[in-house]
């Protein structure tokens, strides 16, 4: 089973809404919610990254239709 087009959207949605909620938690914490602001940080970023890594990876080549 190889990779497609259809499999990395899938992977790319919920981790960039994941990552940008993360993010947003981090720019809007105040109070004592506040220590764990490197925490939202480090976490969507790294979800944001490996949705756009994701979408970097090579897609196999296409082989030929039997004839």
């Amino acid at each position: 089973m190889g990779l497609n087009r259809t499999a990395k959207g899938i992977v790319l949605l919920p981790t960039l809404l994941l990552g940008g909620a993360f993010l947003a938690a981090a720019a809007w914490l105040d109070g004592p919610a506040a220590q764990n602001r490197p925490l939202a940080l480090g976490l969507g970023g790294v979800l944001m990254g490996a949705g756009l890594l994701a979408q970097l990876l090579p897609e196999p080549p296409q082989a030929p239709p039997p004839d």
